[in-house]
């Protein structure tokens, strides 16, 4: 696998910055800090960023906009309100006309269009934007509850898409032959607001009554988690307490397993994330390996380990890829394996820290600032040149970009 890290080059020209960028997601801003919300505060710096969620039923008999600023960011969340009892392709017309008004309250200028979800593409794909780009953070389709209608719109923005990015290198190497102008992008990390659980940080009051040692997850708790694998861990380990952070979705509460050494604390902010991991001795990501995790590529991994806190995951390509050879991670193949990992992981981390010498040098590669400025780059690129054309990378190339860009 050959890494380019000589494109993009500097454009010579690049969007005004009263452009305005247009973000389609299926989260929530306020759901869950990840990828497009370091992205997006990151475009509104220069020019005013939208960030289009999906629509939500209301009893009124009008469709119209809620627009939800935040006051940590000059970001603004658009909320569509659509009649519940309108069909599909009333809906479709009526979240058109409503983009249109967005579009004109905001000076008509072309927009650039950035989505997370093919699915808003039905009602977007009419607009003249200055460009037009899908940032595939997930395989969206194997994922629970995914619409069947996913791939086939997924298809169509691809089409049309100026460039596509993803959220890691299986994904890109699943679509690279779908597009001349796709680009891996690979979770990045705010290490310096995760290095503080390396510090002395008073223990969260709902955690510091849970003993040691503690093995922690954080993240969203749905169908992408083994929960037999957790319920082993739990049984085989009594004397470890494993603590989970996050929503519940698309999982009844009722089947997460329940132990006394099982701690569900609920959905935490971003902010204050280090401090419950300064309280950890290690970490988890004890995910399934399903459809829907084939091509995940975890944030949580470099943020856990920005957090100085050891690493124990099932073997998830794009972790076994990146991480494979990082002291500190631990990886696992069945239940014994990973009870055997959480082993390991606690002894590392009684130890003296010379391990986290190697994991921040390679930190220091995969910053959200330097994943952001490749990703304008390359859009300022595909607004004022044609993209680079496939034939000149080869099969075997990859884009991976990083701070040396």
């Amino acid at each position: 696998m050959n890494v380019l890290n000589s494109f993009p080059q500097t454009p010579d020209a690049s969007l005004p910055i009263d452009t305005p960028l247009i973000c389609f997601s299926h989260l929530r801003w306020d759901f869950v800090l990840q990828r497009p919300q370091h992205l997006m505060q990151r475009f509104s710096q220069d020019r005013q960023v939208f960030f289009f969620e999906e629509f939500i039923p209301t009893d009124h008999h009008l469709a119209y906009l809620e627009i939800h600023p935040f006051a940590d960011t000059s970001v603004k969340a658009i909320r569509p309100r659509v009649p519940h009892w309108w069909s599909e392709a009333e809906r479709d017309r009526a979240l058109s006309r409503l983009l249109d008004d967005l579009i004109l309250l905001h000076g008509g200028r072309r927009p650039i269009l950035w989505f997370y979800t093919p699915m808003m593409y039905s009602f977007a794909q009419h607009v003249d934007a200055a460009a037009v780009v899908y940032d595939c953070m997930d395989e969206l389709a194997n994922f629970k509850f995914a619409p069947p209608q996913l791939k086939d719109m997924e298809n169509a923005l691809m089409a049309r898409a100026d460039a596509v990015f993803t959220g890691g290198v299986s994904l890109y190497e699943a679509k690279r032959d779908l597009h001349d102008n796709i680009h891996a992008f690979p979770s990045s990390v705010d290490s310096h607001h995760f290095r503080a659980a390396r510090n002395s940080v008073a223990d969260p009051s709902d955690q510091a009554k849970i003993s040691h040692p503690r093995l922690g997850f954080y993240g969203v708790i749905d169908e992408r988690l083994d929960l037999d694998l957790i319920r082993a861990a739990a049984a085989a380990r009594p004397d470890y307490s494993f603590v989970f952070l996050g929503p519940i979705a698309k999982i009844s509460p009722s089947d997460l397993p329940r132990a006394a050494n099982i701690h569900y604390l609920g959905h935490k902010s971003y902010a204050d994330l280090p401090s419950y991991l300064a309280g950890w001795d290690a970490a988890l990501m004890p995910f399934a390996l399903n459809e829907a995790t084939r091509f995940i590529s975890p944030t949580k991994t470099p943020e856990y380990l920005a957090a100085g806190r050891p690493v124990v995951s099932t073997k998830i390509a794009d972790v076994v890829r990146t991480y494979g050879d990082t002291p500190g991670v631990f990886f696992a193949d069945d239940a014994d394996s990973f009870v055997s990992g959480c082993d390991a992981a606690l002894a590392i981390a009684l130890a003296d820290t010379s391990w986290l010498e190697a994991v921040d040098r390679m930190l220091a590669r995969s910053s959200w600032d330097a994943t952001f400025k490749s990703m304008a780059m390359i859009v300022d690129q595909t607004a004022v040149d044609p993209p680079l054309p496939s034939a000149l990378l080869g099969k075997n190339d990859i884009l991976v970009h990083s701070e040396r860009d």
